[in-house]
């Protein structure tokens, strides 16, 4: 960061520091960039990415196979697949094909097998909670974890997981029930397939931006208030549409990937899916760090008893 974008965000009695990154967007950013590299970001993501490449599949397997009792497979799988879209663009039908060919044979799985993609399956979250606590540094000294807490975080995400794909089946299943029907007004005919499209979109990203906060209120070491981990959630969503988006546009367009890598395609293009995902979470949980750090040296206002003291002292200073 340059001397001029440092005297910005250096503590102003006049701004808080929401008023400062308001005023100064641009200094903000490259702070929170500098802090990024800083805090070597894109090797974190790397990791991240690669414990997510071997936890996911599990996770929709375990997901699926606790879920199938209550709802029926075909309508987990739509599910699954509508949002693994965005997650993994151009290649979700690919892994939702290699999960339906697990499930059609999952009569042979054994106890040890689901122990193991149990364990597989938290392999993610386990090392996503490690880089966030290099991004937290500054909490991690009087605020640590306690061992315990550490272990059984990622198994507990892991059935909020699965509850929440629940949750989102039977919300998923009944919008697409609405997009039906239609409406006779006025003499035209409207139908609701559209207006249910644009609620599963709407859907998708709301869940997106409550399990980003989740992580970030739950997973860094230390208390988080919910609107700084709101703000994190917002910035990173937005950042991961326009970039699913352009991933889409370049797979379908320009990419030669499927050339290049044959057999491999599937995995070398959800791997970098992930990395691009991994880096927007940890940049979104940089954008909440910086901010936290603002508010940690921005000045302290005086006590409330003070500044009436002050006050009522005020007019009798001024009279003769």
């Amino acid at each position: 960061m340059t001397e001029k974008d440092a005297s910005l965000f250096a503590p102003r009695p006049d701004m808080t520091p929401a008023q400062q990154c308001l005023a100064h967007p641009r200094a903000f950013a490259w702070r929170v960039l500098t802090g990024f590299r800083a805090n070597q970001g894109l090797l974190l993501a790397g990791a991240v990415a690669y414990y997510a490449l071997l936890s996911i599949v599990p996770l929709l397997i375990l997901s699926v196979i606790a879920l199938a009792h209550v709802i029926p497979e075909h309508e987990l799988l739509a599910t699954i697949g509508r949002y693994l879209a965005w997650l993994v663009p151009s290649q979700s039908n690919a892994v939702v094909t290699e999960l339906r060919g697990f499930l059609d044979h999952r009569d042979v799985v054994s106890w040890v097998l689901l122990l193991t993609m149990l364990f597989f399956s938290s392999l993610a979250f386990a090392v996503l909670e490690n880089a966030l606590s290099v991004i937290f540094v500054h909490r991690i000294v009087d605020r640590r974890r306690s061992w315990l807490s550490k272990l059984l975080l990622p198994y507990i995400y892991v059935a909020c997981l699965a509850a929440g794909l629940l949750l989102v089946t039977l919300v998923a299943g009944a919008l697409e029930n609405l997009g039906e029907y239609s409406l006779d007004l006025f003499g035209h005919h409207l139908s609701l397939g559209r207006f249910s499209g644009l609620l599963l979109y709407l859907l998708g990203l709301f869940g997106e931006i409550v399990l980003l906060t989740s992580i970030y209120v739950v997973m860094p070491p230390g208390r988080l208030d919910v609107r700084q981990a709101l703000l994190g959630a917002v910035s990173a969503v937005l950042l991961w549409e326009i970039t699913r988006h352009f991933l889409v546009w370049y797979f379908a367009t320009l990419s030669q990937v499927g050339v290049v890598y044959g057999s491999m395609t599937t995995t070398i293009v959800v791997l970098l899916s992930l990395e691009l995902g991994a880096t927007l979470v940890l940049l979104g949980a940089q954008v909440i760090s910086e901010y936290e750090r603002l508010l940690m040296h921005a000045p302290k206002p005086p006590p409330a008893d003070l500044v009436l003291h002050d006050r009522s002292e005020g007019p009798s200073q001024r009279s003769p």
